[in-house]
C-alpha cells in the first residue's frame, strides 16, 4: 500500500496479547482506522480506512487476558462505532435461510460476556449514531457490561458540530442520551468537547454550555482547539487566539467538576459495587481504591485484596473524586 493512500483495502494488523503487572483492566484492541473525516482531525490519513478485527481473534486474545488473571475488559479501537462495517454481509439482516449479518460491536460484548474469570467488560469511545435500542437490547441481556458510556459530542453548537463534520445534531445526540437512559438509568454517561474551534462565537459556545448540562455528563474531557497541518480545520478563517480557548476550556472544566461531584453524590447513602484495583495513600491513610461499573472510584480499608469484586454502602466522600465504603463490606456480585 502507498503511504498515504487513505482509499486502500488494508487488514486488520493483529498485535500480540499484552500484560499490565499489577492492573485488573486489559485493554482489548478490535478495530483500526477511520472513515469519518472530521475536519479537524488528521486519524483517516494516518491510519487508513476502517479495519476490524476477526471476532474469533478477539475470543482468544480475551481469553488469554482471562487466563493471566485479568477480571475486566475494554474494547478500544480508532473509531469503535463503526466495527463490522467492512466485513462482508455488514449492514445485511438475518434471513430466512439461516444467514447471518455480519458481526457488530454489540455481538462482540454478547461473545465476551461468558468467558469464565472476565467478570466486566467495557466499551471504549462511540459514536452516537451507535445508540439504538437493538444496541442497547443486546448490552441490557449481557450480565458483565458497564453502563460507563463515552459518547463522543465535539461541540453542543450545531452550525460548530457542522464546520466539524460531525454527522448530526445536537438535538440528535440527546435523543440518544435519553434512549440509553432508558435501557440503564443510571449509566455514567461521558464525552470530549473542543473549545474555540475556528470561527466558534460567544453565542455558539454558549450553546455547548447549555447543552452540557442539559445533558448532565458524568465526565467532560475538554480540550482547548489545537491545529493539525494537512485538517480542513487548519486553514478555516477565524481562528480563535489561545486566551479565548483557554478561557472557554476554563469555564467548561467548572461545569464539568460539578457535574461530576453531583454524579457521585447520588451514590453516596446506595449499595455499590468495585473491582478493586491499587494501593493509594490519602492524607497519610492507606486505602484500597477501585471502580463501579459507572467508573466511579470508591475506597475500603487497607488490606483489602487487589482484583476482587466487593460490595458495599458508599458513606461518603474521602476524596473529591474518591468515595469511602462503611464498615460493613463483602466479596462478591
Amino acid at each position: 500500500t502507498a503511504a498515504g493512500d487513505i482509499t486502500a483495502v488494508r487488514r486488520y494488523d493483529d498485535l500480540p496479547a499484552f500484560t499490565m503487572s499489577g492492573h485488573t483492566r486489559a485493554f482489548l484492541k478490535i478495530q483500526d482506522g477511520c472513515n469519518q473525516f472530521c475536519s479537524y482531525c488528521i486519524i483517516p490519513y494516518l491510519r487508513g480506512r476502517i479495519r476490524s478485527r476477526k471476532p474469533e481473534d478477539i475470543l482468544t486474545e480475551a481469553k488469554a487476558f482471562a487466563d493471566q488473571g485479568f477480571r475486566e475488559l475494554v474494547l478500544t479501537g480508532i473509531n469503535l462505532s463503526s466495527y463490522g462495517m467492512d466485513f462482508d454481509g455488514a449492514g445485511a439482516e438475518k434471513t430466512e435461510a439461516g444467514g447471518e449479518a455480519a458481526p457488530d460491536l454489540a455481538a462482540v460484548i454478547q461473545l465476551l460476556d461468558d468467558i469464565p474469570g472476565i467478570q466486566r467488560v467495557r466499551a471504549g469511545s462511540l459514536e452516537p449514531r451507535l445508540i439504538t435500542r437493538g444496541f442497547l437490547e443486546t448490552l441490557a441481556g449481557t450480565k458483565h457490561f458497564c453502563p460507563h458510556f463515552h459518547l463522543s459530542l465535539q461541540s453542543g453548537s450545531d452550525s460548530v458540530l457542522k464546520r466539524m463534520n460531525r454527522h448530526y445534531t445536537a438535538e440528535e445526540y440527546y435523543r440518544s442520551v435519553c434512549l440509553l437512559r432508558e435501557y440503564f438509568p443510571d449509566a455514567a454517561v461521558t464525552t470530549d468537547i473542543i473549545t474555540g474551534f475556528p470561527g466558534e462565537t460567544e453565542e455558539e459556545f454558549a450553546e455547548t454550555l447549555a447543552f452540557a448540562e442539559k445533558v448532565g455528563f458524568y465526565e467532560i474531557h475538554v480540550f482547548p482547539y489545537s491545529v493539525r497541518k494537512g485538517t480542513r480545520a487548519a486553514s478555516m478563517p477565524d481562528q480563535l487566539t489561545r486566551a479565548v480557548k483557554t478561557e472557554r476550556a476554563g469555564r467548561l472544566s467548572a461545569l464539568n467538576a460539578l457535574q461530576a461531584r453531583a454524579f457521585r453524590e447520588k451514590r453516596i447513602g446506595t449499595v455499590q459495587e468495585i473491582l478493586t484495583e491499587e494501593e493509594v495513600t490519602i492524607d497519610g491513610v492507606p486505602y484500597v481504591v477501585g471502580n463501579t461499573k459507572e467508573y466511579v472510584r470508591i475506597a475500603a480499608p487497607a488490606g483489602t485484596p487487589v482484583n476482587t469484586l466487593y460490595r458495599g454502602e458508599a458513606v461518603r466522600f474521602l476524596a473529591d473524586d474518591i468515595l469511602l465504603f462503611g464498615g460493613h463490606f463483602r466479596e462478591g456480585t
